[in-house]
């Protein structure tokens, strides 16, 4: 969702709002992931911008932990745990771990997580 930021509306989203780790780490990876200059520069903007308005939930034992209880529930209706979802799973795992709501653009890649974290939809 942070990639989109720009384009939520301000109501969609709580007075305070935080990122975790996990999410910082997927954005730095953002403009090493394209060949193109001009869009690599727009995504190490995004970065830049997002450690400059952020700190970061850090990704400690309590999510460790809480993450096992996320990969359990994927796991159990079938949906593959590993692989690409594996960030998202993270990130969902530190929400669980913080008691905080989930939000984000694809809420369906956290389908089976509803007895663990509150996810809405932006």
């Amino acid at each position: 969702m942070v990639i989109d930021l720009e384009h939520i509306a301000p109501r969609e989203l709580p007075r305070e709002v935080a990122i975790s780790a996990i999410t910082l780490a997927e954005l730095a990876a953002g403009p090493n992931a394209t060949m193109d200059p001009v869009e690599r520069s727009r995504r190490q903007d995004r970065v830049q911008r997002t450690e400059a308005a952020f700190d970061p939930i850090p990704f400690g034992a309590e999510a460790a932990r809480a993450y096992g209880r996320v990969f359990a529930a994927i796991s159990t209706v079938g949906r593959k745990p590993r692989g690409a979802r594996a960030v998202d799973l993270l990130i969902a795992a530190v929400a669980v771990a913080e008691g905080l709501p989930l939000y984000t653009r694809n809420p369906s890649d956290f389908s089976a997580l509803e007895s663990l974290v509150e996810v809405i939809a932006v």
